[in-house]
């Protein structure tokens, strides 16, 4: 047997360097930031905003509610005063519950009015006692459904969704190849947690880049898994089943609308109430033209979400019976999994706090790419 380190070294072996993890991932690091920067940036400021979206629409869009209900919402009358404004409007409508004394917002999905606009329900609110529209508008011409259309899908509709899905996965690589470009070599933990006397902007750069991307490393990793998960369901739903277990999607119920009037609206509140007697109301979905379904919303006392819950109770709307029932607490672990995503990606299930930690990840992001971008001029002299 001939010894392997007599064997003569090939030419290709001599031009091929040898590259470690750490460099690897360096590399890896440096591209994938050059590669989905800009739009990184866009996807991270606007989410920063988005955290309190309606805050900010409030804000810019004060409403002169001069009414004093102090009841809750007579839904009947709500549901008759966007009938009466609306005639048109023959499909379902549905209603946020907001609360006790509150205005009433409502939607009306794929309106004839933006049917080229993809995404653009109309928007109306209704007057605390039910008894007037105080604000009517279009998802997408008003700023905060802009800036969320732009952080969504880049303003390009579905296909903008997929971009940011798939960047959100070049973003997973991002921070993963970030933290492994990063790990210290053993014994040199503590030392590469310091900031070092630099005499280059270059170092002092690299010092700024490393400490707020550990910092934020964490966030970052929650936002950006929740945020792809959100965008590409069709891509992660298989791989979210393969981990855990099925999940259970609540049933559509399709039902002939005939020429029997309806049920009230307020009837089938109370059926759909009996069925889940713990639960808060929190959407409200009428029948339409062609479906007689009254399709209600619940937030369970498990469920993190407060404005988009995922438990569904279906009431015939011309026989009252109750049709169908989804208890997100009795599903699987992947639908419940489901059901943190959005609050967990909007900072709303924890405060404040959360919200706050969120804002200034989305800024941490942007402040990382530029650092980034800059240092990288700078060694490359093209600044």
């Amino acid at each position: 047997m001939p010894n392997k380190s007599a064997l003569p070294v090939t030419a290709t072996q001599l031009m091929t360097p040898k590259l470690s993890w750490r460099k690897t991932s360096r590399r890896l690091h440096l591209y994938l930031g050059l590669s989905v920067g800009v739009l990184l940036t866009i996807i991270s400021l606007s989410g920063s905003v988005l955290v309190y979206y309606p805050q900010i629409d409030s804000l810019l869009n004060p409403i002169n509610d001069t009414t004093t209900n102090t009841k809750i919402p007579d839904w009947d009358k709500a549901y008759s005063k966007l009938r009466k404004n609306f005639p048109s409007k023959l499909g379902p409508w549905r209603l946020e519950n907001t609360g006790v004394n509150s205005i009433v917002p409502a939607r009306y999905y794929n309106p004839i009015e933006t049917k080229e606009h993809g995404f653009a329900p109309l928007m109306v609110w209704l007057s605390s006692d039910n008894d007037e529209v105080i604000r009517k508008d279009y998802w997408g011409e008003y700023l905060v459904t802009w800036i969320y259309n732009l952080h969504f899908s880049l303003l390009t509709g579905a296909t903008g969704t997929l971009v940011v899905g798939y960047i959100g996965i070049a973003t997973l690589l991002l921070i993963i190849s970030g933290f492994f470009a990063w790990f210290p070599k053993p014994g040199q933990w503590i030392k590469s947690l310091k900031f070092k006397r630099r005499s280059s902007k270059i170092g002092l750069l690299y010092d700024w880049h490393k400490l707020i991307g550990l910092a934020l490393c964490i966030p970052l990793l929650v936002l950006t898994a929740t945020g792809v998960m959100l965008a590409i369901p069709k891509q992660t739903d298989p791989v979210l089943i393969a981990l855990v277990s099925n999940i259970n999607s609540p049933s559509k119920t399709q039902m002939q609308a005939n020429k029997q009037s309806n049920i009230p609206l307020s009837k089938a509140i109370l059926i759909a109430q009996k069925a889940l007697p713990s639960a808060r109301l929190a959407w409200i979905e009428t029948p339409s033209n062609l479906n007689a379904i009254y399709r209600f919303r619940f937030q369970t006392d498990n469920d993190p979400s407060y404005r988009f819950p995922h438990s569904y109770i279906e009431v015939n709307a011309s026989t009252g019976e109750l049709e169908s029932l989804f208890n997100i607490d009795k599903q699987s672990t992947a639908s419940q999994i489901k059901n943190w995503l959005h609050p967990l990606h909007d900072g709303s299930i924890g405060g404040n706090i959360l919200k706050v930690i969120w804002v200034l990840s989305g800024l941490g992001s942007t402040t990382l790419f530029f650092i980034g971008l800059y240092r990288w001029l700078v060694r490359t002299n093209i600044k």
